[in-house]
């Protein structure tokens, strides 16, 4: 960084090795020691924001436990990191596939002609439908013989007993598709109901950031972010959720408190790694409207604080300034006389 000395009415800018003797009038620079190694660059006006850099791990959305509702021995298993879809085995118990169909709401009834109206059979209904059964089935809240012979044909294609009836051994509703994370009844296993079975979670890639309470103001939701994956890609991201309640870990001087944040990702290829390590770019401070020139442009004063170099034509001439917000390599100024669009002075590089 270039330094200023002042000494009474005349300054001295030492730069790249030359040095200029400025007047106090602020009069054109005469070069001493050779020409200095200076280029400009101008004074903007607009928003500075700062920001700050914190770890995350990039996993999948929405984990939940699938609990078995069959008896028996497990005897197929997805891999992990399997994905599954609607009409897909879950697991097999007996030779038997539990498959997956979409829905909020565990079933929690056997479904079959004369069950009483609900929405639970409008999702079994929409389900065999989107799965290609019940070309005469209407797809409402009502069990009927239309119904009933949907189920049978995909009971008879999924090798199930054709009993016309669906119950939470044969069906597992989710929100979606899912990938499964961790198998907790491998084949071979003897299950009972009410057993976890896997650990699933959804298919949308998200990064999971374990913020530091004091530092939660950072996090926004629908704030921009900016994610680095591994190998270096950054990516652009968005906060979806922010935690309404902090956690405490770990005792004495290894104790923190944090608040879960939620980003997903906006671009593709994050890859399939589960539990990969990712730095986050949070925003944690923004100034709108303020006048900022490149970080190096600032000079050290001797009697204190910063200056910049105001380059008009040939002359030049120091403009003592205040500090604000520093972001994105730029620095907050304001002096007597600054506007956006005026040339400051800073080192080439060269």
């Amino acid at each position: 960084m270039r330094r200023v000395l002042a000494v009474g009415a005349a300054v001295t800018v030492a730069a790249g090795g030359a040095a200029f003797a400025l007047g106090g009038d602020g009069g054109e620079a005469e070069a001493k020691g050779g020409e200095a190694k200076l280029t400009t660059a101008s004074i903007v006006k607009g928003d500075l924001v700062d920001t700050e850099k914190v770890d995350g791990t990039l996993t999948y959305d929405g984990e939940r436990s699938v609990w078995a509702a069959a008896s028996g021995v497990v005897t197929w298993a997805p891999a992990e990191g399997a994905s599954i879809g609607r009409g897909e085995p879950l697991v097999r118990v007996q030779g038997k596939p539990v498959t997956l169909m979409y829905g909020g709401t565990p079933i929690y009834r056997t479904l079959k002609q004369g069950v009483s109206d609900g929405a639970d059979v409008r999702r079994l209904e929409s389900n065999l439908k989107a799965l290609g059964y019940g070309s005469d089935m209407t797809v409402d809240k009502e069990f009927t013989g239309a119904t009933d012979a949907a189920v049978r044909e995909w009971q008879d294609d999924r090798g199930l007993p054709e009993t016309g009836a669906v119950d939470a051994s044969q069906v597992v509703f989710l929100p979606h598709a899912v990938r499964v994370k961790e198998v907790k009844a491998p084949e071979g296993k003897r299950i009972a109901p009410g057993q976890p079975v896997l650990t699933v979670a959804g298919t949308r890639r998200v990064v999971h950031v374990d913020l530091d309470a004091d530092k939660q103001e950072m996090a926004v939701k629908g704030a921009k972010v900016s994610v680095e994956l591994p190998g270096g890609t950054v990516v652009p991201g968005r906060i979806a959720s922010v935690g309404a309640v902090a956690k405490t870990t770990g005792t004495d001087q290894n104790q923190k408190t944090t608040v879960d944040v939620t980003i997903t990702l906006e671009k593709a290829g994050a890859g399939r790694l589960d539990q990969a390590p990712v730095t986050v770019e949070l925003e944690s401070e923004r100034r709108e409207d303020v006048l900022a020139v490149p970080i190096e442009a600032l000079l050290a004063l001797r009697e204190g604080g910063f200056g910049v170099e105001v380059v008009e034509g040939t002359a030049r001439r120091i403009v003592p300034v205040t500090t604000g917000a520093f972001g994105g390599g730029r620095v907050e100024i304001g002096g007597a006389g600054l506007a956006a669009g005026m040339k400051v002075g800073v080192p080439s590089g060269e």
